[in-house]
């Protein structure tokens, strides 16, 4: 019966394209997957790895019962989700977190799919719209779309495509960190209580930070890119700089629930934390700090930090144009492109942001395809539930004209049906959101 299945084009091999994939065969159906690393690179993949990470190696909250993420997680291992298997099989510490070695995370997700016997790999650019005779194709190029396959959407869709720089933060090695000042603690203790690195600043050093941010060399934009929005969920940090000298003390350098054991009675009036990025535990990356500052400056200031005088960089933060489609207006509730219904659209191109829900718009639009090809009905879950709110948001209810990439939260959840307490709140949407989406997964077919 397989053979006579035709086979489903999945064009790119990051985190939607592969689980999509996945999604896929798991039903029985084959998949040519088509990723055009090695044979054209990107500004912000080091490796031709499926399912790299490039901006960081957080899978963000891991916390089902608190966190519209954390339930997102909880939903995507509940449908079989790969790149969560593999995120789980490759975590690392990170508190409340969920982090993974990245390396390591890509080969798990490669292995899986170079040794499924409904699985080919085609490593080559595709330059145009797919043609007709591939049939039921997925397009999950990413942000990072080759810009001859961006400007044929750009044709088919008929609307403008839209457009925003995303940033990447620098990567450490422990061994170069000063521990004689740095210490280990989670915020509040939370996980294991020592997940993070911190560096701990004085309010004159603070000050001094937020100063050379601001000077420091930047990256120069291209005339056309000038204009181009930020993605407010992962700014430079000298972008926030900018808006004002506290905004990194309520941000990513906040020195609440932290406590300098070289200096007890004395509260740091901001602190600089550093996340394990693999599994030995050999680098860190900074959170928070995606960074534009071109790269000797990045050296000059980050050393000023206090721990980090040292450093050594397995990597230097970067910046990179991110582009995305006007999902609400080009896309059908199923992921379809409205113009040319045999093409679908999964992961960041349609608008969502963020690892987590790039990967579950992949695992969607999997399921879309198989029930399709199987003659089968498959909805999307309540839009009660985490997997619903953002696909809903993103094939319909995002207002169009104001449409900008979009993590999931509760905001995108349709309002409580009884009042609670807001202390209560989040418990009471995720308490709604594993009910209905209980109750959907019983209607399931496969």
């Amino acid at each position: 019966m397989t053979e006579e299945i035709k086979p489903v084009h999945v064009v790119g091999g990051g985190l939607a394209g592969s689980e999509a994939t996945w999604q896929l065969v798991r039903q029985g159906i084959p998949v040519i997957l088509h990723e055009m690393r090695p044979v054209r690179g990107t500004d912000a993949h080091l490796s031709d790895g499926l399912a790299e990470l490039v901006c960081s190696n957080s899978f963000r909250s891991d916390d089902a019962e608190n966190n519209a993420v954390g339930l997102l997680h909880k939903e995507m291992r509940e449908l079989g989700s790969l790149i969560m298997e593999s995120a789980d099989a490759n975590k690392v510490p990170a508190g409340g977190a969920l982090a993974v070695d990245r390396v390591e995370f890509s080969n798990y997700v490669q292995n899986k799919l170079e040794n499924h016997p409904l699985v080919t790999i085609s490593r080559e650019e595709v330059k145009g719209l797919p043609p007709e005779e591939w049939g039921s194709t997925l397009i999950a190029t990413g942000p990072l779309t080759s810009p001859d396959l961006a400007a044929a959407v750009h044709e088919a869709t008929g609307a403008d495509a839209l457009s925003f720089f995303d940033a990447i933060a620098p990567i450490i090695y422990k061994d170069s960190i000063n521990f004689d000042i740095a210490w280990f603690q989670s915020r509040y203790d939370k996980g294991e209580g020592t997940d993070y690195i911190n560096c701990p600043l004085t309010k004159e050093q603070y000050y001094e930070f937020i100063n050379d941010l601001n000077e420091g060399g930047k990256t120069e934009f291209k005339e056309w890119e000038k204009d181009t929005p930020y993605f407010d969920g992962c700014l430079p940090i000298e972008v926030m700089a900018e808006r004002g000298p506290e905004t990194l003390r309520y941000g990513p350098m906040k020195p609440v629930g932290l406590t300098d054991p070289n200096n007890p009675t004395v509260k740091p009036y901001g602190i600089v934390q550093l996340r394990q990025d693999n599994k030995l535990g050999t680098i860190y990356n900074i959170v928070g700090f995606q960074t534009k500052l071109k790269y000797a400056e990045q050296v000059r200031i980050f050393q000023k930090i206090p721990g980090l005088e040292n450093a050594e960089f397995a990597r230097l933060g970067g910046l990179h144009r991110n582009t995305f489609i006007n999902s609400p207006v080009v896309l059908d509730r199923q992921l379809r492109l409205k113009s040319v219904p045999r093409l679908r659209f999964a992961g960041q191109v349609t608008g969502v942001e963020g690892y987590v829900e790039s990967t579950a718009v992949g695992l969607m639009a999997g399921r879309f395809i198989a029930a399709e090809i199987r003659n089968e009905t498959f909805t999307i879950p309540p839009q009660t539930t985490a997997f619903g709110a953002l696909m809903s948001h993103i094939t319909g209810d995002a207002e169009a004209s104001t449409f900008q990439p979009m993590n999931v939260n509760f905001g995108l959840f349709p309002p409580l049906e009884v009042r609670v307490k807001k202390k209560e709140r989040k418990q009471a949407y995720t308490k709604r959101a594993t009910a209905d989406f209980e109750e959907w997964k019983e209607t399931l077919s496969a």
